[in-house]
């Protein structure tokens, strides 16, 4: 008789729902046929249905996607200006060049339908890092609000938590003039090093920003700490470096995204090498995005659509937060700060109207956030009316002079403005948004700040141009209806990207034509006639502005800019007075006035303005040397000593302050800190009068060798001193040499 097979039993993940099943029959024997009861069969299928259910049900209530909060987790929060979050290669982009914002959400949790509140960076990363509405902290525009110390903010409850807290900001649009500085201990906003006025160079790239960070990072590694790296480079003119700009030749926008992408990856593989990547919560937001002509906006500020309001934003924290988890519910720039202080277990702010993510990623909330949204660019911009409007639901409707509404659910494009079609969902949105307003009032506003001369030119020069003045109390146009001077607008700012000039000029003239009584038309005119070199022409532009707009501040700091680079001081000073009339804290007026007086002697006239444009702007390294100059040339040497003192705690290896630091240290009789500080100098980079002067209190201290060297170097290259220096070093050197022949 053949021997039996062994019977091979049926796998299954539910041993439990097949435990009853018969056997199978054995090898080599005929089956003997049975009745079937079919109706059996489908009541068990049915139960078999249900439990099944039952239990994914009861196991997703039980055991809802792990979040560990964790009070002891770093915080990093890395922003990526002006980045469409379809442009990525996580949100679905085929071209994209993306891996580590890709790594990133594959192994934390992506949020697929993310909104900022304003298209513009200022008031974004505003409403991003307090949780609360614009209408609430008051930050309407770029470069023109300070975020009132009433505010709570994210750093601050962050530092009071006993983190080290830093930031390492790219743009002018966040420097920390305008309040978002708070609460960090470091706020490297130094991206015009060696430059008075920031807005001379008022962003830099990733490369620029990851470097200060890293250095920051090793040194605070062993600490638990919270830092905000803001990456600037997508924003327009689109130019990024090799080799991404050959890679991306046709699309630079892309190019601008995948340098960026690469900085990220330095920042993780920076927290991976020092062992803090698996206690850091990174989160990653897009502060809004850009249009690339879709509803005739090339860039963004102007409208509301999805194109600049969808942002990208991502979750990660390695064993606290699910991997590759997407949540398809609108969520909001301003629910960061409570979803950080959620996991960390601290109190919410007190100004915010934010609301925690981690239901959402838990899977315990499914529903779409409302959201308020705002631009007051084109009014304050442009001279045209200003666009707020209410996500709610499937619906977003836009207060304009004339309303839109869009059923984004059946129209994303947002393509059929439904506003007459549908007048009760209008008038609900429009009843639901007074009544937002009114429920949150803002604890304190804004200061107003008006825009410098230089600000505005740099802030126009990104994409931003100078505030519009005198149009409050009138009706405005709706910006709908400004698509024809936009388009312009937008050639003018392409051909001076292009190096056109000329081109760029006769568009600035029709501009001009079109809106004579707005400051920037002359601002941005006189901007591409000074790169042309054609000063008179400037004068002539910005003089016909004041005659049409009076006591601009805009253009009165503008001229007095122009008056200053061309040698015409006493009327620059002139051109100041008037702006410091009005606005004592005009922090260029301030620091230019000063520079010039100093220039033409006036030393203690100048340290009452070097002094009050460094309460505005303490950090800026122009500004404290000049005054350190300024005190040392009037005697006050010891307060000069401690400000060099300070500036090379700050900058250690900066030759310029070591060498005046050392001659201070040499007219106040402290020679062996004179001559610490001189060789450190040279050993940086040697110049003629260090070499002098180091020279000089060698011969103090009796070191006649060493005198005599130092001279010696000092006249094989003697360039940019005077006769007389040279002749008294020449006479100097001989008399030592004399002597040490003795």
């Amino acid at each position: 008789m053949a021997s039996r097979k062994k019977r091979r039993k049926r796998k299954s993940k539910n041993p439990e729902l097949f435990s009853q099943a018969a056997s199978a029959p054995k090898m080599g024997a005929d089956p003997v046929p049975k009745p079937r009861n079919h109706f059996r069969l489908l009541v068990f299928a049915a139960l078999f249905v249900v439990i099944a259910g039952f239990i994914v049900v009861f196991r997703s209530i039980r055991h809802p996607a792990a979040v560990k909060k964790d009070p002891g987790l770093n915080v990093l929060i890395i922003t990526l200006d002006t980045t469409r979050a379809d442009r990525l290669g996580c949100y679905g982009y085929p071209k994209a060049s993306t891996p580590s914002l890709d790594a990133l959400a594959a192994g934390g949790v992506r949020f697929e339908n993310a909104t900022c509140q304003v298209p513009l960076t200022g008031p974004s990363h505003c409403s991003l890092f307090t949780g609360a509405y614009p209408f609430v902290h008051q930050v309407h525009n770029n470069g023109s609000y300070i975020l009132p110390p009433e505010i709570q903010t994210l750093a601050d409850t962050l530092k009071a938590s006993g983190r080290a807290t830093a930031a390492f900001v790219s743009s002018f649009s966040v420097d920390s003039r305008f309040g978002l500085g708070r609460g960090f201990d470091i706020y490297d906003d130094d991206f015009a090093a060696g430059q008075p006025f920031k807005s001379l160079n008022a962003q830099r790239r990733a490369d620029e920003v990851y470097a200060p960070f890293a250095r920051w990072l090793n040194e605070h590694k062993a600490d638990r700490f919270f830092a905000w790296v803001h990456f600037f480079d997508p924003h327009f003119p689109y130019d990024p470096p090799s080799p991404y700009k050959e890679r991306f030749a046709s699309d630079p926008y892309d190019g601008e995204i995948a340098f960026m992408d690469e900085h990220v990856g330095k920042i993780v593989g920076k927290l991976r090498d020092n062992g803090i990547l698996q206690r850091t919560l990174i989160i990653i937001a897009g502060d809004h995005g850009e249009a690339f002509g879709e509803k005739e906006e090339k860039g963004h500020g102007v409208f509301l659509y999805e194109q600049t309001m969808r942002v990208p934003l991502i979750f990660y924290a390695e064993n606290r937060l699910p991997r590759g988890r997407v949540v398809g519910s609108r969520v909001r720039l301003i629910d960061i700060p409570a979803s950080v202080l959620d996991m960390l277990g601290l109190p919410g702010l007190k100004d915010s109207q934010g609301t925690s993510l981690l239901p959402y990623i838990q899977g315990k909330r499914k529903d779409d956030q409302s959201s308020y949204i705002e631009t007051y660019y084109p009014r304050e911009n442009y001279g045209w009316s200003e666009l707020v409007g209410l996500l709610r639901g499937e619906w977003k409707y836009i207060r304009a002079p004339r309303e839109e509404l869009y059923d984004l659910k059946q129209d994303p494009k947002e393509e059929k403005n439904l506003a007459g079609a549908r007048p009760d969902i209008v008038r609900d949105m429009g009843a639901g948004l007074d009544k937002l307003v009114r429920e949150y009032p803002s604890p304190s506003r804004a200061e107003k700040k008006t825009l410098t001369g230089e600000e505005s030119e740099r802030l126009r020069s990104l994409g931003y141009v100078a505030t519009a003045d005198g149009l409050s109390g009138k009706t405005l146009p709706d910006p709908k209806d400004q698509t024809d001077e936009l388009r312009l607008i937008r050639q003018a700012e392409e051909t001076e990207a292009a190096g056109d000039l000329l081109e760029a000029a006769a568009a600035r003239q029709r501009i001009l034509a079109m809106r004579p009584e707005v400051a920037s038309s002359y601002v941005n005119l006189a901007y591409v006639q000074a790169r042309m070199m054609k000063f008179d022409d400037v004068v002539q532009t910005l003089e016909q502005g004041l005659a049409r707009v009076p006591d601009s501040e805009v253009l009165l700091l503008r001229l007095g800019n122009t008056f200053m680079v061309t040698g015409r001081v006493r009327k620059a000073l002139e051109a100041f007075a008037r702006v410091l009339k009005t606005n004592p804290r005009s922090f260029d007026a301030l620091l230019a006035s000063a520079l010039m007086l100093d220039a033409i002697g006036q030393k203690t006239d100048a340290l009452a303005y070097y002094r009050n444009a460094l309460q505005i702007e303490p950090e800026n390294r122009y500004g404290r040397t000049g005054y350190a100059q300024s005190l040392s040339a009037t005697g006050r040497l010891g307060d000069a000593i401690q400000i060099y003192e300070d500036l090379i705690r700050d900058h250690p290896d900066d030759p310029a302050v070591l060498q005046d630091l050392g001659i201070t240290y040499s007219y106040a009789g402290n020679l062996s800190r004179s001559i610490e500080c001189l060789e450190k100098a040279i050993s940086l980079r040697p110049t003629p009068v260090a070499y002098f002067n180091l020279a000089r209190a060698m011969v103090k201290q009796g070191k006649i060798g060493d005198a005599v060297r130092y001279l010696k170097l000092y006249l094989e290259n003697p360039e940019g001193e005077s006769e007389q220096t040279v002749a008294q070093a020449r006479a100097e050197l001989q008399k030592l040499e004399q002597y040490a022949g003795r």
